[in-house]
């Protein structure tokens, strides 16, 4: 594969994801307002308790199903074996009714101490035991979603997206105006249920030819699946509990408004990388899995998609840095604005999770879950060990300086790993790329920091828009001014002096 034609690959996989990605953003924008608006932040927090317990029970359930299934079904389309297909389907149907219903059991069980450790009280026992029916329903629907992913049928997964978030945001900000607080356990079911009518919409339309299955057939199509999906499982587990014992420190030392005030931030900080990164991300792991063997490929593979990865999501994070208190008061409200200086550290971390995402994907791609695991945990450890010093310390302000240290170091951590593996480096150009990206978000930060007033918000839109054109400028020449997404751009006024051409 060419280097001009491994960048049009990347960037036409991404295409139809990212359109999606950004209608679904874009409601959830709107979600996000309207439910500022009607429950503060304190429902805001209860909300952002609630979905990390319901997600941290549905990781441990779902077992990693949804990644180790795209890998089975894939790899069983790859070969043209329709057989193979419906039977890997079928167990995965089977295995995640199973999970759900383990979640929701184990929703029902956790539901008092989970109560007792996020909120110092019962009160919130019984919703968080109704909440278990979420679980169910969110692991039947990432079933759905991994069939489509599997069979490459990246239009479908786009439109179910879309689909589901429209339907979410007219069910949210309805309820929640109808019922205010009390509609939070209604709207978190509701939109789950809507999410996976979403799903299954599309994935109704896929024709699973009728295949004998007994349960020993059965066992030993789950088994590869499941050694997987442990290891997946592990490290989204790592995740979950991170988030939940962030959100419990700040409710348990400094309330609810805390909770809700990082949930502020760590939604906005992530937007745009997130957006980047979800859309990236349905074609790149089966696409390095593919050439892992291959080390020559795999390393072009990864320095390709960490470039692509940081022009686009750029940007994004320098507008989100330099404009905080502004971006703070138009998405949230006027009582979320502390959570600006926390948001101001968690785009450090957002840029090292950019950077170091494609890395991520190597010991899942050589399949070395063993090694896969150990490093999650090593570094969530880290992380874990800088909440509880920081958070009592400096409160929210704190949870975001050790989420931008663990990246920082998970950074480091998984570049190493690849130079020992696969011999990685990070090619010169990408080197100066990261060092160019640096500089940017360095000074951003500065000035927002230091430089207050109409000074500080000319700074910044200048920092924002020098970014822009060099990220513009630097992807035109990736793609070759041939490339039609280039002769658009060149449409705009100014475009040509800015892409060079």
């Amino acid at each position: 594969m060419s280097e001009g034609h491994g960048y049009h690959h990347i960037l036409r996989s991404s295409s139809i994801m990212g359109a999606a990605q950004a209608i679904n953003y874009l409601a959830g924008l709107l979600r996000v307002k309207v439910v500022a608006i009607l429950l503060g932040p304190a429902g805001v927090g209860v909300v952002g308790l609630y979905t990390s317990a319901t997600n941290l029970i549905g990781t441990i359930s779902g077992l990693g199903l949804q990644g180790s299934a795209v890998r089975a079904i894939a790899q069983a389309h790859g070969h043209g074996d329709a057989k193979a297909v419906a039977r890997s389907i079928r167990v995965l149907r089977r295995l995640c009714w199973a999970a759900g219903l383990l979640g929701w059991l184990l929703s029902i069980a956790l539901a008092l101490p989970l109560s007792r450790w996020m909120f110092e009280n019962d009160q919130h026992a019984g919703a968080l035991a109704v909440l278990g029916g979420m679980t169910l329903l969110t692991l039947i629907g990432n079933g759905q979603l991994a069939l489509l992913q599997g069979l490459r049928r990246i239009g479908d997964i786009a439109r179910a997206q879309v689909l589901a978030a429209v339907l979410n945001t007219v069910a949210t900000i309805a309820l929640y105006a109808w019922l205010g607080t009390r509609g939070i356990v209604p709207v978190l079911l509701v939109t789950a249920a809507l999410t996976l009518l979403s799903s299954w919409w599309f994935a109704r339309r896929v024709q699973v030819p009728p295949v004998p299955l007994d349960w020993a057939q059965t066992r030993a199509i789950a088994r590869p699946m499941l050694g997987l999906g442990l290891a997946m499982m592990w490290s989204g587990l790592l995740a979950m509990g991170l988030d939940l014992l962030t959100r419990s420190l700040l409710s348990r030392h400094f309330g609810l408004d805390a909770a809700g005030l990082y949930q502020a931030a760590w939604s906005l900080s992530g937007l745009f990388a997130g957006f980047v990164l979800s859309a990236m991300g349905t074609d790149f792991y089966p696409r390095l899995t593919a050439v892992i063997h291959d080390r020559a490929r795999a390393i072009a593979t990864i320095n390709e998609q960490t470039e692509i990865g940081l022009l686009l999501a750029l940007p994004g994070l320098l507008v989100t840095l330099g404009f905080a208190h502004w971006i703070v008061w138009l998405l949230y409200s006027a009582r979320f604005a502390p959570a600006a200086d926390a948001l101001a550290w968690m785009v450090l971390g957002v840029l090292g999770r950019v950077l170091s995402w494609p890395l991520g994907y190597l010991l899942l791609a050589r399949g070395d879950a063993h090694r896969y695991a150990a490093t999650e945990m090593l570094f969530a450890g880290l992380q874990a060990v800088l909440l509880w010093l920081w958070i009592p310390r400096q409160g929210v302000v704190g949870a975001a300086y050790a989420f931008a240290t663990s990246y920082a170091l998970y950074l480091l951590g998984v570049r190493w790993l690849g130079g020992r593996l696969l011999g990685f480096a990070w090619g010169g150009q990408v080197r100066s790329m990261m060092a160019v990206a640096a500089g940017l978000v360095l000074a951003t930060l500065a000035v927002e920091r230091w430089l207050a007033g109409s000074a500080g918000l000319a700074v910044a839109s200048l920092t924002s828009l020098i970014g822009t054109a060099w990220s513009l400028r630097v992807l035109a020449q990736r793609l070759g001014h041939g490339h039609r997404l280039v002769r658009w751009l060149q449409r705009l006024p100014g475009a040509r002096a800015v892409l060079g051409v």
